[in-house]
């Protein structure tokens, strides 16, 4: 089964050597999960203060910066896992670097009718994927 990790935090709550560190230990994580045919996708985001929203309403468009919603903790990163059940899932993202200081959302994905999921790359192949950001 399909799931996303989406890792919440506060933007400064790492010290320049602990994130470095952090994407390290993530970076090793992504790896032995890629051996074990279970990782998808991974990478950290850039900081809230980078983000764009689109709405549409009523047939027009709407951009905005933000999303800055009331909140500390902010959507800093995801990973993509195919495991065997929710308990993997959350046996993963207990391990997860930014669990410690943050929060892992677990959300399984929706299959998709007649579709193929695997990652799209530029050559078409998911074996020339680089190598996991976090």
């Amino acid at each position: 089964m399909k799931y996303m990790l989406l890792i919440y935090g506060e933007e400064n709550a790492w010290t320049d050597q602990e994130r470095q560190e952090c994407m390290l230990e993530s970076m090793e994580i992504s790896d032995e999960l890629a051996a074990e045919g279970k990782w998808i996708a991974s990478s950290p985001l850039h900081p809230v203060a980078t983000a764009t929203c689109v709405r549409v309403r009523d047939q027009r468009r709407e951009i905005t910066d933000g999303p800055f919603a009331e909140t500390t903790e902010q959507l800093g990163g995801y990973y993509l896992i195919d495991v065997a059940d929710l308990d993997e899932a959350i046996a993963i993202a207990q391990r997860l670097p930014p669990a410690k200081k943050g929060t892992v959302e677990i959300r399984p994905l929706f299959p998709l009718p007649d579709r193929d999921f695997e990652p799209a790359t530029a050559t078409g192949s998911s074996e020339d994927e680089a190598s996991p950001e976090t």
